[in-house]
């Protein structure tokens, strides 16, 4: 009983300090920003100029709107995009395709604290671009192929509030602020859970036996093994719960900078349990799209992956 008390007061502590420390300070910048520059129409006239430069990847305005939100705000961040997709007429191969560049880039809430690890941004930012063009180009011509074309009459303008005086300045700080507490807090509940699970199951050996057990597959495709628990820890419980699992390892000296960079191609995305659930949520024409727009971003993680192994 002391062991598991111990634990959780140090999971606990460990999630709190992540949170509020690292998460809610990134998180209130990035999110002032961004808001700032939607209410002064920045944002807009961004995704104006670059539609047609994505429209060959099978991607629409909006499109590059969820790109942004997902580098720059937070996994959940496009959920309001693809929803906005479905209701304004964008047709399922265009869904489809959006869908799988969020599910194959880089979600913020988990990039941009890994900054304070010795995480490279640019070159995270650079292959999330790339890797989430591909996953959209895969889904749009290969993968979702068969789903329909037809589009309804598009309306790719977003609303947002106006930034036009000092009051309508504050008010889109604070309610980036307020916004960003909501997602730094937020996270608490499940990196405390993620990190005890973690905990408990070093304390009892099964981190260790699966490690051993994958060793040789692990040694022959050249992958360390210390990617085992961050990596399980992702997939299961997703990005915010991996990166308190990395950032205890870093703190042990488990894991270097080098390797860290060289697996964010793979460690850093919402293609997980929690983020495929959260992003399907959506709205039942992004629930029947998933299938095709998971195998895209499986395509895009994997040139994520070389990218990272090979310049990380």
């Amino acid at each position: 009983m002391d062991v598991l008390i111990e634990v959780l007061l140090r999971a606990g502590r460990s999630a709190v300090e992540l949170s509020l420390f690292v998460l809610l300070p990134v998180m209130v910048v990035m999110l002032s920003l961004m808001r700032f520059l939607e209410a002064r129409g920045v944002l807009d006239w961004l995704v104006d100029k670059t539609a047609p430069v994505v429209k060959p990847f099978g991607l629409t305005g909006l499109g590059v709107f969820a790109a942004l939100q997902i580098n720059f705000v937070s996994f959940a961040a496009p959920l309001a995009t693809l929803v906005m997709m479905a209701q304004r007429g964008a047709s399922d191969r265009h869904i489809a395709a959006t869908l799988a560049m969020v599910f194959a880039m880089s979600q913020a809430n988990a990039a941009l604290p890994m900054l304070a690890m010795g995480l490279d941004i640019g070159l995270t930012l650079l292959w999330s671009l790339l890797g989430g063009l591909a996953a959209a180009s895969a889904t749009y011509y290969f993968f979702g192929r068969r789903l329909s074309s037809a589009e309804g009459v598009l309306d790719e303008h977003l609303d947002h509030p106006v930034a036009d005086s000092a009051k309508g300045i504050l008010d889109v700080i604070n309610r980036a602020g307020a916004e960003a507490f909501r997602l730094a807090t937020g996270a608490i509940p499940m990196l405390v859970l993620s990190l005890v699970a973690v905990s408990v199951l070093r304390a009892y050996g099964a981190i260790d036996a699966l490690t051993a057990l994958l060793a040789p597959l692990l040694d022959w495709a050249g992958i360390d093994r210390m990617l085992v628990l961050p990596a399980l820890t992702k997939y299961l419980a997703g990005g915010t719960a991996m990166m308190g699992v990395v950032d205890e390892m870093r703190r042990a000296g488990q894991i270097s900078i080098e390797l860290l960079n060289q697996s964010a191609g793979f460690l850093i995305s919402p293609f997980d349990l929690p983020g495929v659930a959260v992003l399907i949520s959506a709205g039942p024409r992004i629930a029947q799209v998933w299938k095709p727009a998971a195998c895209g971003a499986c395509v895009g993680i994997a040139l994520r992956t070389l990218g990272h192994v090979c310049m990380g």
